[in-house]
C-alpha cells in the first residue's frame, strides 16, 4: 500500500470538507465528487503499486474522517447552509432521538464506506486503462 498516495489524495476530501460547509451546496456536491473520484482513480491507477481497489477504498475512508470531523466541528455553520440536511436530521431525531452531530458521526462512516466502494471500483477500472508510472508517487 502506498500510504503517501492515500494520504495525499485524501487532501481532496479535506478541501471538500471545508468547501461543503459554506461554499458548495448539496445540489452540486455530487458533481464535484465525481470529478474528484475520476481524478483520484486516474492517479491511483497511475501511481499505486497494485491493490487499486483498496487504495481507492482507503482514500475514501480517510476522506470520511476529514469530512465528518469538519462537519461536526463546524456543525452550526454547516447546518445553516444545508436546509435539506437539517430536515433529514430532524426526521432522524423524531425516529431515533439523535441530534444532528450524533447523526453525522453515525452516517459519516457509512457514507465513507459506500463512497470507498465506488472510488475503489473507479480505481480498479482505471487500472485497466491507465499505464502505470515508472517511479510512482
Amino acid at each position: 500500500m502506498n500510504w503517501k498516495l492515500i494520504f495525499s489524495l485524501s487532501l481532496f476530501g479535506l478541501a471538500m470538507a471545508f468547501a461543503t460547509i459554506t461554499l458548495i451546496p448539496s445540489s452540486t456536491e455530487p458533481y464535484a465528487w465525481l470529478v474528484i473520484f475520476l481524478l483520484c482513480a486516474w492517479l491511483i491507477a497511475k501511481n499505486a503499486p497494485g491493490n487499486f481497489f483498496w487504495h481507492g477504498f482507503l482514500v475514501s475512508l480517510v476522506n470520511c474522517v476529514w469530512i465528518t470531523a469538519a462537519h461536526i466541528i463546524f456543525s452550526s455553520t454547516y447546518l445553516a447552509h444545508h436546509p435539506h440536511e437539517v430536515a433529514m436530521y430532524g426526521k432522524l431525531n423524531g425516529q431515533f432521538g439523535t441530534g444532528p452531530t450524533t447523526a453525522m458521526l453515525f452516517f459519516g462512516p457509512i457514507i465513507g464506506i459506500i463512497s470507498g466502494l465506488i472510488l475503489g471500483l473507479f480505481a480498479f477500472i482505471a487500472s485497466r486503462f491507465v499505464k502505470p508510472s515508472l517511479k510512482g508517487v
